[in-house]
């Protein structure tokens, strides 16, 4: 199942490289599986030699290929110069690859975007007191530690569950 992403790899940067985009050529060909990422997708790892190494949560060997590949491509993408970040050139890259293959790139990905169900613990919930909607949170967050500063859309205030 791990030898998937190793090919759907090597598609993402065919794909780059049609396109011009400088993907760098130190790219390890396989890719590492991480079973503790839980709030990511993906990562691209610059190691000490130069080279990359580009590592996919766990929760993506049960998605298609095209959510595999469409993640595997953003990763590629920080393998070119001046890319390290989601700046202006990486940007650009990410551009010319959604409008050749359809893809969504974006800085971050949604669960729903790439069809992986949603595992992140809830430690904290902000409820409305008005409509009842709740704001699930995994970390203290502003929202969380001062609910009283914000309002729901529908204008109610908000109140800390847990």
């Amino acid at each position: 199942m791990e030898q998937r992403f190793d090919f759907l790899l090597a598609q993402a940067v065919k794909q780059a490289r049609a396109l011009g985009i400088p993907v760098s050529h130190r790219l390890h060909p396989h890719v590492t599986v991480n079973r503790r990422a839980v709030t990511r997708f993906g990562c691209c790892i610059r190691q000490r030699d130069g080279s990359f190494t580009i590592e996919l949560t766990h929760r993506l060997l049960e998605a298609d290929d095209r959510a595999c590949l469409q993640t595997l491509a953003h990763e590629v993408l920080h393998t070119c110069p001046g890319c390290r970040n989601h700046g202006p050139q990486w940007q650009r890259y990410a551009g010319q690859m959604n409008a050749a293959y359809g893809y969504a790139i974006s800085r971050t990905g949604t669960c729903g975007e790439l069809g992986v169900p949603d595992e992140r613990p809830v430690r904290h919930l902000v409820v409305c007191t008005s409509c009842g909607r709740e704001f699930p949170r995994t970390k203290a967050s502003p929202l969380v530690l001062h609910p009283e500063r914000y309002r729901c859309r529908c204008g109610g205030t908000l109140l800390r569950k847990f």
